[in-house]
């Protein structure tokens, strides 16, 4: 299933894939009351610790992609997704720049070797679409590479849903003056400066070859196996909570969640004696 609308400017891109939820258009919605957030938020957290034991449990393979424009919110529901969860099921892969011995493979090797393993869900921030775009728009690879990876992507894709793992692609939609607010946050706020990238300012003057070249994306990998799944994302917190919510929805799962356990009680020992506490090193109490 394609999707070939118009620019991320102005708007959020269509809604795609299983979704029955109408598409989002013109200004961004109302925002959300902090209290609201918080407790949907929670109930949504305790919904991913019981889907991360049924990953577990049943040995389920699930990788889940992230992609969407800079500032567009993909780090801040990645961190609300992983807040609860034990790392050993649910890891990020948010891979650098690839190595010099790394760009002399073929292309998505370097991205299988973080593919899950039977009961692990994998969260990719960024993915193998830097080829389809930050790679394109900036020229860092060929005309017959992007083409390449058009065709066979869609392939690559197929092969690992026949394999057993599950993937789910989200698209973070956000539009132009939303994404300039962010950009002008994270310049004022010395906490997230670090996450202005010099391709980050880049990628504002090239708005519009980006647009192009996520619709040319869309139009070659949005595929009934793996179909792209689009969150408007102007508002954070409705975005957060929409994606968990979507992704949630698209694995049946059933509570498995252990019965509480009784502690036993510790056994005291008369013949242990603690060392003198001056032996110890302590942090200073400045609080």
């Amino acid at each position: 299933m394609s999707t070939k609308n118009g620019l991320d400017s102005g708007s959020a891109d269509t809604m795609t894939g299983n979704s029955s939820a109408p598409p989002k258009t013109g200004k961004p919605s109302k925002k959300i009351k902090t209290a609201f957030y918080e407790a949907e938020l929670a109930k949504l957290q305790v919904e991913l610790v019981k889907l991360q034991e049924w990953i577990r449990t049943k040995g389920l393979k699930v990788a889940v992609i992230f992609e969407g424009r800079d500032a567009a919110g993909k780090g801040g529901v990645i961190k609300r997704i992983t807040q609860s969860l034990n790392p050993r099921v649910c890891r990020v892969v948010a891979l650098a720049t690839p190595t010099e011995r790394e760009k002399t493979q073929w292309y998505f090797q370097r991205y299988v070797a973080h593919l899950p393993a039977a009961g692990e869900m994998v969260l990719f921030d960024r993915s193998w679409y830097n080829r389809a775009g930050v790679e394109r728009v900036m020229g860092f690879c060929t005309d017959d590479e992007h083409q390449e990876f058009m065709r066979s992507c869609p392939e690559f894709e197929r092969m690992l849903v026949r394999s057993g793992i599950l993937l789910i692609k989200y698209w973070f939609s956000v539009s132009d003056e939303e994404q300039e607010r962010r950009f002008q946050s994270r310049i004022t706020d010395p906490t997230k400066r670090w996450k202005l990238s010099p391709m980050d300012l880049e990628s504002r003057r090239r708005w519009v070859a980006y647009s192009k070249a996520k619709d040319e994306m869309f139009a070659h990998t949005d595929i009934k196996q793996a179909p792209w799944f689009v969150v408007n994302a102007d508002v954070k917190k409705k975005a957060r909570l929409n994606c968990i919510g979507h992704l949630l929805s698209l694995i049946p799962y059933k509570d498995l969640t252990p019965e509480p356990v009784a502690l036993p009680p510790r056994t005291a020992s008369d013949a242990y004696v603690r060392p003198p506490i001056t032996d110890q090193t302590f942090v200073p109490e400045n609080y």
